[in-house]
């Protein structure tokens, strides 16, 4: 049964939350960043990237140490402050199409130990490794991992309920999203919330494979120390009919010397092959892919009877191109590092993918149907590993606002 924890989280004030506020530093294309940091002091960009001003490159654990600092900085400033007792947080983030709400709270290191929180990718030792280090030396994180619970009308009631109080925060961002976040600090619904997840058989993670295993990575190495707040890592509980599935889509540097015409020859064991020319197509169910390759769009729909699907993992479309087309025709047999890949987020525009290919960097790109988060449960229950880039999941959350300090 699953176990969460409020905690004494590090927050802004409430005058400067959306001056605070920053997202990930890579979606930030360097005039953003640089006006950011020029004329925004308040920024939790200036934390993250403490070397701006010297413009220099350092080394990751100097960088680190600097984080610290600044961020110990922005507490003795008072731009942050820390609850005086252990809470949880109901965080609400509205955009123009969706709207996602759910639940802020430590999860424990021994269930994701135990699979009771589930996962469903692998991870990037080094990437794990270097962000372990970063916890270590910064001593807080403030990127909570994603992780569904079954949809239930009793939390459900409980949640819309408590957002009938005054919330703590309500602001909006530059990409015109509002988040509202609510503090939830009475013993009594502390109790009934924890109470109500140690019911829960298990929970899957959605996005942060990366995070919780730097995690557990900090825990094995410093649970000598004796800190609790070590035991768990911040997350985001959220039902799993409120995510949002993207699919990645690929693009492909060349056809592994095929000319256009062997290529689509090859295509047909597998799939029956619809030219649909300049109209721009995207698949409207599983087993269907769309084709960009030579100013053209194609459907491509599996010929299931030339295909073994047995299993969960070899019925998800994106094992199914790399199966069929990927692997045994293009020569593409890594797909994290083969650098004849490249990954295109569902939430861009089928138009930018077509942009890529008429440019010439790449010669053929591939639409793929959104994987459904049953998929992705019964791929973690069945201890499988999903291929990379197969999902782009929302809610995507500021830098910031929530701080677990560790």
């Amino acid at each position: 049964m699953a176990k969460i924890i409020p905690f004494k989280a590090v927050r802004p004030t409430a005058d400067k939350v959306s001056l605070v506020t920053a997202r990930t530093y890579d979606d930030y294309s360097p005039a953003e960043l640089a006006a950011q940091l020029d004329f925004n002091p308040y920024s939790f960009l200036h934390i993250i990237n403490p070397g701006y001003a010297l413009q220099q490159k350092i080394t990751n654990e100097k960088r680190f140490k600097m984080v610290r600092n600044k961020y110990l900085d922005f507490k003795k400033d008072a731009v942050f402050k820390q609850e005086t007792d252990p809470v949880f947080y109901i965080y609400e983030i509205q955009s123009n199409k969706n709207t996602f709400t759910g639940i802020l709270c430590g999860t424990s290191i021994e269930d994701y130990q135990n699979n009771v929180i589930k996962k469903h990718e692998n991870t990037l030792e080094y990437r794990v490794d270097m962000f372990k280090d970063y916890l270590h030396v910064t001593g807080f994180n403030t990127e909570p991992v994603l992780i569904t619970y079954p949809n239930e009308t009793e939390l459900n009631t409980w949640l819309a309920d408590q957002k009938q109080n005054t919330p703590i925060y309500e602001f909006s961002t530059h990409k015109k999203e509002k988040h509202i976040v609510w503090r939830i600090a009475a013993p009594t619904d502390i109790a009934w919330l924890t109470q109500k997840f140690s019911t829960i058989p298990n929970l899957y993670i959605a996005d942060g494979h990366h995070r919780s295993a730097s995690a557990e990575m900090l825990y094995n190495q410093d649970k000598e120390t004796n800190n609790e707040n070590l035991k768990y890592f911040m997350s985001f509980l959220i039902a799993d009919d409120n995510v949002k599935i993207y699919e990645f889509n690929r693009l492909i540097h060349d056809l592994n010397n095929h000319s256009k015409q062997e290529f689509l020859n090859l295509l047909e064991k597998h799939f029956i092959v619809t030219p649909k020319g300049q109209e721009i197509w995207n698949p409207t169910q599983k087993f269907q892919f769309g084709m960009y390759l030579d100013g053209a769009f194609y459907a491509l729909t599996l010929k299931k009877e030339t295909y073994q699907m047995q299993g969960v993992l070899n019925q998800l479309d994106a094992q199914i191109l790399y199966d069929t087309v990927l692997h045994p025709i293009l020569g593409i047999g890594d797909l994290r590092n083969d650098d004849r890949i490249e990954y295109l987020p569902g939430t861009k525009s089928i138009t930018q993918l077509k942009e890529k290919v008429d440019s010439g960097q790449f010669e053929v790109a591939f639409m793929l149907y959104p994987v459904h988060i049953n998929e992705i449960k019964q791929i973690a229950d069945n201890h499988l590993i999903m291929p990379p880039k197969s999902t782009y999941i929302e809610p995507k959350f500021c830098n910031g606002v929530i701080i677990y300090e560790i």
